[in-house]
């Protein structure tokens, strides 16, 4: 129910990330005849993805996604970059997609995964790079391969197998399920679905190995009684050491599927060996276990706390010559999620949030001492050469992906692509800063406020308030295309992403404190963060709008049934009924603190169908049919709960998406209804 609120007046602690971001009075000359940051313009742009550095240094290859909105389809090329930038050129054709360039030991090959029009799956090319030519199919996998790596003399892949058949039999059986005309699904035991798909519970996921020259494939975890994560395992699920002497691999220690234990296992390739379980004892999850450059360390990340996704991931070394484990930076209150060895194996560099920044990190190994290399802006996808060159991608709220080289003596970076500069350079951007206010029990919440182009601080503007999902994934200085918070801003909005209790990269404390309460915490920063804005003189409080996705939407549902000062919301995918999410691939709260049925009172109190007799705000529904995250019933359910009690609102439902909004034309679609539902309850525009 929409209510104005009236409180305790908050401060702002910070001011300006950046002194060019100063609000402006007026649009700049420069600004005349640009185009708004539209959603046409989002699909204009190309996307690249993370790149590799050949081992020499020599050459860097990164995969680039641009889409055909005629279409309604995208293709990924690979493009070849040099280290200094003055450099860039397509590496394989178009219309096709390419992924997970790797380089051969001697950097004289690249390695990748794509299908083609003769390919039922994704297949392993190999491309020569030191002279022209042709990339050479090297693999026939009927089940398809992803996960690649190329160590030593081998290519190593995962794919998802029926391990008591041979290839051909696969094929065969694939065929027949294909033409049989039979849709129905089976499952005797968890896990039954993974986010937008239902998973084959007679299918396991297994490390395989093929020479670089193609031939027989050979199946490398298959018999040592462990599988990789049926729901997401790929190049981080294993690594070899460079002398192909050992595996290291994540496989769930528990094996119920209710209640996964990812641990990290090592066995020896070269000889029969035991399989040893390197995390036994910890109840948490176990990933990304990474060798170094001479294969006697082996890094990894480790959660303590099952069933809790943001918990702090530690970064843990095992010596394997002594087999015994050192925890690096123990006390840091950061997650570290992906490792990047140093050639002389001294330190590890890695992408880590903090403070609502995925920022890039060195922390020494022998010294244990962690130190930032860059600051401001969002970094990822680092790739390091034997002459200690490090590149990656840079982004920020104003601009994607860009392809750079680090500096990493101060987080300097040189940009090696010239992409989108040519779409960007006529497009009329606004500007961006990040406050802190005071939130629940008077802790400081960061938050995100981006203003439109022309921005006048002598006038009013209308609010929307973009609440995130998660609920522990924090809004970063990154470039989003789903929830573009500047083409919310074009459309004449003051919008605002706050980091709430219960965000990442803030601490453990922090991201834990909602947990299992996700209501009270969230909600109170949600309120403080409107009557922040209520409380500036360049904001119409008699025009405020909010809405979020997946968690977002859920707390959205929450402001529904208690008081908020919004004439409006926007509700995507959101968990409604917290007793039928557990029809989800992702039950909330059970493995941690108990099913419904155990702690039905933790459910009821943070179920929004609870509240449904205070729902009076109009709400905009979307969901996807595909989404298993959260089920579009929940979406259903709200709608016709809605309906029932008379308040305005509206239902869009696409059928071929997921928990995302991911085709061209739908985007668009959404871009644009979204666009009427805040227009129609809270005009745009300065006054």
């Amino acid at each position: 129910m929409k209510h104005k609120l009236r409180g305790a007046t908050l401060a702002v602690v910070s001011a300006l990330v950046l002194p060019a971001l100063a609000l402006s009075s007026a649009v700049s000359a420069d600004d005349h005849g640009k185009k708004p940051l539209s959603v046409e313009v989002l699909w204009e742009l190309k996307r690249i993805g993370s790149p590799v550095i050949s081992p020499q240094g020599t050459h860097i290859v990164a995969p680039v996604t641009e889409y055909n909105v005629e279409n309604d389809e995208g293709s990924t090329q690979l493009w070849l970059f040099s280290p200094n930038g003055d450099m860039q050129r397509p590496l394989t054709a178009e219309g096709f997609r390419a992924s997970e360039p790797v380089f051969s030991p001697d950097g004289k090959h690249l390695a990748f995964i794509s299908q083609r029009q003769e390919d039922d799956a994704g297949q392993i090319y190999v491309l020569p790079m030191d002279a022209p030519g042709e990339a050479t199919r090297i693999t026939n996998v009927p089940t398809g391969v992803n996960g690649l790596k190329w160590v030593g003399q081998h290519l190593y892949f995962v794919s998802n197998v029926w391990p008591e058949l041979s290839w051909d039999e696969m094929k065969e059986r694939m065929d027949t399920e294909k033409n049989d005309h039979i849709s129905a699904h089976q499952w005797n035991a968890l896990p039954y679905s993974s986010f937008d798909r239902y998973l084959d519970e007679n299918r396991e996921s297994y490390v395989f190995r093929v020479a670089p020259t193609g031939g027989n494939v050979e199946p490398v975890t298959q018999s040592m009684g462990w599988e990789l994560s049926r729901s997401g395992a790929g190049a981080g699920s294993y690594d070899v050491d460079t002398g192909e002497r050992y595996i290291a691999f994540v496989s769930d220690s528990e094996r119920d599927g209710v209640t996964p234990n990812y641990d990290i296992f090592l066995a020896p390739l070269q000889e029969e060996g035991e399989v040893t379980n390197l995390t036994e004892g910890n109840l948490g999850s176990d990933s990304n276990p990474t060798f170094n450059s001479s294969g006697n360390l082996l890094a990894y990340t480790q959660q303590s706390i099952p069933g809790f996704y943001a918990d702090t991931a530690k970064l843990k070394v095992y010596d394997v010559n002594r087999e015994s484990t050192e925890a690096l930076a123990a006390d840091w209150d950061r997650s570290v999620t992906n490792i990047t060895w140093t050639p002389d194996s001294r330190g590890i560099y890695s992408v880590v949030a903090d403070e609502a920044t995925n920022r890039v990190y060195h922390i020494d190994v022998r010294r244990d001492r962690v130190r930032a290399i860059t600051a401001e802006t969002d970094f990822g996808g680092l790739s390091i050469a034997n002459n200690n060159v490090l590149v990656g991608t840079n982004q920020s709220f104003l601009h994607p992906a860009q392809l750079v080289s680090i500096n990493t003596r101060n987080g300097s970076t040189t940009r090696l692509d010239t992409f989108n500069d040519d779409v960007l350079a006529n497009v009329d951007l606004g500007t961006y800063e990040s406050v802190t206010y005071e939130g629940h029990n008077g802790k400081p919440i960061q938050m995100w406020v981006h203003y439109p182009p022309g921005f006048d601080s002598s006038k009013k503007y209308p609010l929307f308030l973009l609440i995130h999902g998660g609920p522990h994934n924090a809004i970063s200085n990154g470039f989003h295309y789903r929830w573009n918070a500047q083409t919310f801003a074009s459309w004449g909005y003051v919008t605002a992403w706050h980091n709430f209790h219960g965000s990442s990269s803030f601490g453990q404390e922090f991201a834990d404190s909602i947990n299992p309460d996700w209501v009270t915490a969230p909600y109170e920063d949600t309120i403080k963060a409107a009557k922040w804005f209520q409380e500036k003189s360049w904001i119409d409080n008699d025009r405020l709008f909010a809405g979020g996705a997946s968690y977002g939407g859920y707390l959205s549902t929450i402001l529904l049934g208690k008081p908020h000062p919004f004439d409006a919301l926007l509700i995507h995918a959101p968990v409604y009924n917290m007793y039928s999410q557990m029809s989800a691939d992702f039950a909330v709260h059970a493995d941690r603190f108990g099913h419904y049925w155990e702690r039905p009172e933790i459910y009821q109190s943070i179920s929004p169908h609870y509240f449904a007799e205070n729902f009076n705000t109009p709400a905009l529904l979307i969901h996807g049919l595909r989404d298993l995250r959260v089920p579009v019933g929940q979406s259903f359910e709200l709608f016709r709960t809605l309906q029932s009690r008379n308040v305005e609102s509206r239902m869009i439902y696409f059928p071929d998406e997921n928990h995302w909004i991911l085709k061209p034309n739908n985007s668009i679609y959404w871009y644009n209804e979204v666009k009427r539902w805040v227009e129609q309850h809270t005009p745009p525009g300065a006054r």
